[in-house]
């Protein structure tokens, strides 16, 4: 039992002393065009194409939101798909949080009938909301 024991762990610190082989790097893509400007004001531009047809460009500025300054960017990126096609996203990043566009963004499905005519109806009839809002007197939810 010994000897197995011992045997075991002369293996595994042979086994422990391979190193894997380092795998290569798949192939370096270049940047064919490459532009970056940074104003005293604090705004920006800065965009990039590679030689693999990905490319991305963003503008933003400093904007007073509130009582804080705040960056607002827009921008957009574009990659050829697995099928060939060319993906563009557009987007725009501001008080309002990262809004994205694109034919390939999924979209939510459309608002049933029955709930636009709900909606509908409570737009138009406000005055219903208002009584359910205050008990009565000697009235309890």
């Amino acid at each position: 039992m010994n000897s197995l024991v011992v045997i075991f762990m002369i293996l595994g610190c042979a086994l422990a002393q391979q190193r894997p082989q380092a795998q290569p790097l798949g192939k370096v893509i270049s940047i064919l065009k490459q532009l970056y400007d940074l104003s005293p004001d604090g705004s920006f531009q800065w965009s990039y194409d590679s030689e693999n047809g990905i490319s991305a460009s963003e503008q933003g500025s400093v904007k007073q939101i509130g009582n804080e300054a705040g960056v607002v960017v827009q921008g957009q990126y574009s990659y050829p798909s697995p099928t060939g096609e060319n993906v563009v996203i557009q987007y725009i990043a501001d008080e309002n949080g990262f809004q994205p566009q694109g034919s390939v963004l999924p979209t939510p499905p459309p608002i049933p009938e029955a709930i636009l005519r709900s909606l509908a109806y409570n737009a138009a009839h406000p005055e219903e909301d208002d009584q359910h809002q205050k008990p009565g007197p000697g009235k309890r939810y």
